[in-house]
């Protein structure tokens, strides 16, 4: 028999197949249709997460003062009022620290570190009031060398310049901060910021902040002293040595800090590589327990294929008695009903991935319109959806479809068409 007369006869079978069919197929298309929207919507959040994370700088390191001594963990330094530092740790059990800032002397210990490029220390401060004509806001404000910042930080320029050399009360703002926050700051406008005034020369691609020269900050933040800074960046050569890198960071700066314990450490290293690789293993768990939830899906739908295939023989038996009876082989029977369980994993297959791709469409949607100004939403506010995902979950239900409807395909072939015609 040929393959033509054989897809045609178990196309026949399916269309004009009992209800129990087509809830299989349903079942079939609820699996599916899980699997391409949890894969999607994983690979999109990976891709938006290193995209993310790549924006902040994997070759960028930054230490911070103070350490969370009670937890372990890594906290983040801030100014307090008088100059003082503090730090918020990110556990419940950590506590707050009071420490001193870094120094020019620390700077100095860095550079003799061979997998440094570029260094930079600087200052900031919270709380500034930020006026433009007659709106005034409240702002961060650091302060950065302007010989180094361009080649060590991960910010790109809108409009104007960076700050250079030259300057002295120049100021470089966010966009953010530049059309929303403000009624659209232009190049060369004056703004002031804690009673002083500036010149806007730069306008970042994106952000609310805002720097100035460091040493212009000194003059501007009360408690900031002529040789501290609050947080020190490091641009290192090869990313592949990060974790290396901050190792010998931390043992040069307890060295010159006479710090002999860990727990003692006055300064944290913050590597955005292993934070990285940190949240990409904690999205790729999630992702396999939202895949398996979903395979239990696909495994509910390949039992149903098998019982509906065997109901499905016992229903032929007669018809395969007469088609042996006028000449079927034992491989045509078996070539009908692997196809026709083929038939059913692909029509479910493909209702299934035209329902993962609304469903993946529509859960991105809800979690981008959950972000506001960043967070998880905005991680998982994005899909991936490729050609190969969807050719993918179709072939895979196929093939689904065909292993489950194998055993009973068999027995249908091996019918003796005597015992088949006699069949009531």
């Amino acid at each position: 028999m040929r393959l033509k007369k054989c897809f045609h006869l178990a196309w026949n079978i399916l269309i004009h197949s009992k209800l129990r069919s087509w809830l299989t197929i349903i079942g079939i298309i609820i699996g599916i249709a899980a699997v391409v929207s949890i894969i999607s919507i994983s690979i999109g959040a990976q891709e938006q997460l290193q995209s993310r994370l790549g924006g902040f700088g994997a070759d960028i390191l930054t230490i911070t003062p103070g350490f969370s001594i009670a937890s372990g963990n890594f906290g983040f330094a801030g100014r307090g009022e008088g100059g003082g530092t503090f730090l918020t740790g990110t556990s419940g059990t950590s506590s707050t620290v009071v420490q001193k800032n870094l120094t020019l002397k620390d700077v100095s210990v860095l550079k003799s570190i061979s997998n440094v490029k570029y260094i930079m220390g600087s200052v900031s401060s919270r709380g500034n009031d930020f006026v433009y004509l007659t709106k005034t806001s409240s702002v961060s404000v650091t302060g950065v060398d302007s010989l180094i910042w361009k080649d060590i930080t991960t910010e790109t320029i809108q409009s104007g310049r960076f700050l250079t050399s030259g300057d002295s009360y120049s100021v470089v703002i966010g966009s953010r901060l530049a059309s929303s926050t403000f009624d659209n700051i232009q190049i060369n406008s004056k703004v002031t910021i804690a009673g002083k005034t500036f010149k806007v020369v730069g306008i970042l691609t994106d952000g609310s902040g805002v720097y100035i020269p460091i040493q212009t900050a000194r003059d501007l933040f009360s408690g900031v002293g002529t040789k501290e800074f609050n947080s020190i960046s490091v641009k290192i050569s090869d990313v592949a040595l990060a974790n290396e890198t901050v190792n010998e960071i931390n043992q040069k700066l307890m060295l010159e800090r006479g710090i002999l314990q860990e727990s003692k450490k006055d300064f944290t290293v913050s590597n955005p590589t292993a934070t990285q690789q940190t949240i990409q293993q904690t999205l790729g768990t999630m992702s396999l327990f939202l895949g398996a939830i979903a395979a239990i899906s696909l495994i509910v739908g390949a039992i149903g294929i098998a019982n509906t295939m065997f109901t499905s023989v016992l229903e032929k038996t007669r018809e395969i008695g007469i088609m042996k009876a006028i000449g079927a082989k034992n491989k045509d029977i078996l070539i009908i009903f692997l196809m026709n369980a083929g038939m059913i994993g692909f029509v479910g297959g493909f209702g299934g991935v035209i329902l993962g791709v609304i469903g993946s469409s529509l859960i991105s949607s809800l979690a981008a319109g959950q972000a506001t100004g960043g967070g998880l939403g905005r991680v998982f506010g994005a899909t991936a959806i490729t050609p190969t995902l969807l050719i993918g979950s179709l072939l895979f239900s196929v093939i689904i479809g065909m292993i489950a409807g194998a055993i009973p395909a068999y027995r249908a072939s091996k019918l003796r068409p005597v015992d088949a015609l006699r069949y009531e």
